[in-house]
């Protein structure tokens, strides 16, 4: 059964492409950026630089978590386009507000760390209002047949603003300043506001129950184990470019001190560094599309997380990051993270019915942003208490532990299947020997 309508045009999933796009950039450049502004303007010291960083960004995904699970289950009820439009608009907002951190703090009296941790929180809030959104949309425009390569062009578009901004646009403290880099993140999100509002169209039917459906959800994970994989890979893998644009970023920042190059030249050559990780994945996206389609939902997650956690424990051999070895594990993160990113959500959208997507999808969401709290927290911890290479051990360890589940999900009965819910007995019927 095809999930899409007629009223769907090409132009509308043309659309989301672009809009996975543009969410991306804005979320990427806050984060790339984020170290060098900590460091230049604000005047983070290396002893702190962990901490801080990671603070902000696990302050920031607390106070995602309950929002994206709330607007998931609104967006049930009331449609997903006004929710994303708001959601880019206030990201704006932050964004503005952001470069201007130590004048303001200086002004209000409350310094210009907390202001920055105020505007930080702000983009953090409006994105969260967007990319759930730009999910549960791609899984409302197609049926299982053609949800695997959907979501792979998507994540294409995902990994290919990522790649942008850290190849291209991370070049341009070098010439124009930071401001000029951050006042950009503005005209993203303003972009991505007037997209949504124009372009894109609501499909799935409303929910018409009032209430969060908490018996169905939970039905759900307590009779499939697959979507519990899949919830499972969200905790575990979520970060993980977090991790490569946060915690490389800031290795590369504070370890040019050692070897006499200017702090915005570290920052450019990680972004060059970071960019080839965004290329690598760009590349892996269409053959993690035919290895879903060929060898199965589970089997894709299973692999993924094994390549990602391999190149993640080679990290702990890197002494200096300007070595030219950096790239080997770096690629093998890059190429496990695109099957990492693309497998899971497909999973979730195959086996929740349409009216509660939203629901079920807040609720992955949410989980995914407590794996980020919780591992980017403790490697920030590691980053200052062992070093630089200890955050990406432990990630890569964490990701081998969840291949071994991942294995033993996928043991024996890959091909048998139940319905989890009567919406989706037709469509079902197409998976029996897919997942």
């Amino acid at each position: 059964m095809d999930n899409s309508s007629d009223s769907i045009e090409e132009r509308h999933r043309n659309s989301l492409y672009l809009l996975a796009a543009v969410c991306t950039i804005f979320m990427t450049l806050a984060i790339a950026v984020q170290p060098l502004f900590l460091r230049n303007v604000i005047g983070v010291s290396f002893e702190y630089a962990g901490v801080i960083n990671a603070n902000i960004q696990v302050i920031t995904e607390i106070l995602d978590l309950g929002l994206i699970f709330y607007l998931g289950y609104l967006s049930d009820r009331f449609g997903r386009v006004p929710i994303a439009m708001f959601g880019f608009l206030a990201a704006a907002a932050g964004a503005l507000i952001a470069p201007f951190s130590l004048q303001l703090g200086a002004l209000i009296g409350i310094g210009g760390l907390a202001i920055y941790y105020l505007a930080r929180i702000i983009m953090s809030l409006g994105t969260g209002a967007v990319w759930p959104q730009l999910s549960a949309l791609a899984g409302d425009f197609t049926g299982f047949k053609e949800r695997p390569r959907f979501i792979a062009n998507t994540a294409f578009m995902m990994a290919l603003g990522a790649t942008l901004v850290y190849a291209v646009l991370m070049q341009i403290p070098k010439h124009a300043g930071l401001v000029a880099i951050m006042l950009l993140t503005v005209v993203v999100a303003l972009i991505g506001a007037w997209l949504v509002k124009h372009f894109l169209i609501d499909v799935a039917p409303k929910l018409k129950d009032e209430g969060i459906p908490w018996k169905r959800i939970r039905k759900l994970l307590i009779r499939e184990e697959r979507l519990r994989l899949s919830f499972a890979a969200a905790f575990f893998a979520r970060s993980d470019m977090v991790f490569i644009g946060l915690f490389l970023m800031l290795w590369f920042i504070y370890f040019s001190d050692l070897v006499a190059i200017d702090h915005e030249s570290a920052a450019a050559y990680a972004g060059i560094l970071i960019g080839f990780v965004g290329l690598v994945v760009l590349l892996s996206i269409p053959v993690w599309a035919r290895v879903i389609e060929r060898s199965g939902r589970v089997a894709a997650i299973a692999s993924g997380m094994a390549l990602s956690g391999f190149g993640f424990a080679l990290m702990g051999f890197i002494v200096n990051p300007f070595d030219w070895f950096i790239i080997i594990p770096l690629a093998l993160v890059a190429i496990g993270q695109a099957g990492c990113l693309i497998a899971p959500q497909v999973l979730v959208f195959d086996l929740t019915p349409k009216e509660i997507r939203g629901s079920v999808l807040g609720t992955y969401n949410v989980v995914g942003g407590i794996g980020i709290v919780f591992f980017v927290q403790v490697g920030g911890w590691l980053f200052d208490a062992v070093g630089p290479h200890a955050p990406f051990v432990f990630i890569g360890i964490a990701n081998l532990t969840l291949t071994c589940y991942a294995l033993w999900v996928l043991r024996g009965n890959i091909k048998t299947r139940a319905p989890v819910d009567p919406d989706l007995e037709q469509e079902l019927e197409e998976a029996e020997s897919a997942i």
